[in-house]
């Protein structure tokens, strides 16, 4: 392996209308630029996919406590207002923009 490192970032940005956006970010430091040569060894394309993986994990967690925070500030917003809140309907619907059907 050589001894020159390469960083490279794994990141998410979450947008919505209406919370403030923002950016979950990991970095990867490998021995070789991204995306990797076909001449690498076996081992090194092994220690990049590790690599990659950790840091896809690592922003996936980033971004799920994020929006898990951010629903459970929704909910407590709700609670105050007086309005119920069906916990398994907004699991299921968190993020997405969801339009009421009346009935």
């Amino acid at each position: 392996m050589s001894d020159s490192k390469h960083i490279s970032v794994v990141s998410a940005t979450y947008k919505s209308p209406t919370n403030e956006p923002f950016a979950a970010a990991s970095d990867i430091t490998t021995a070789t630029p991204v995306p990797p040569s076909a001449a690498l060894s076996l081992e090194d394309k092994t220690k990049f996919l590790q690599d990659l993986r950790a840091s896809v994990s690592a922003v996936q967690e980033q971004v799920n406590k994020e929006l898990t925070r951010r629903m459970d500030d929704d909910k407590a917003r709700k609670a105050t207002a007086g309005n119920p809140v069906d916990e398994a309907k907004e699991e299921q619907n968190y993020g997405e923009e969801v339009v009421d059907e009346d009935d």
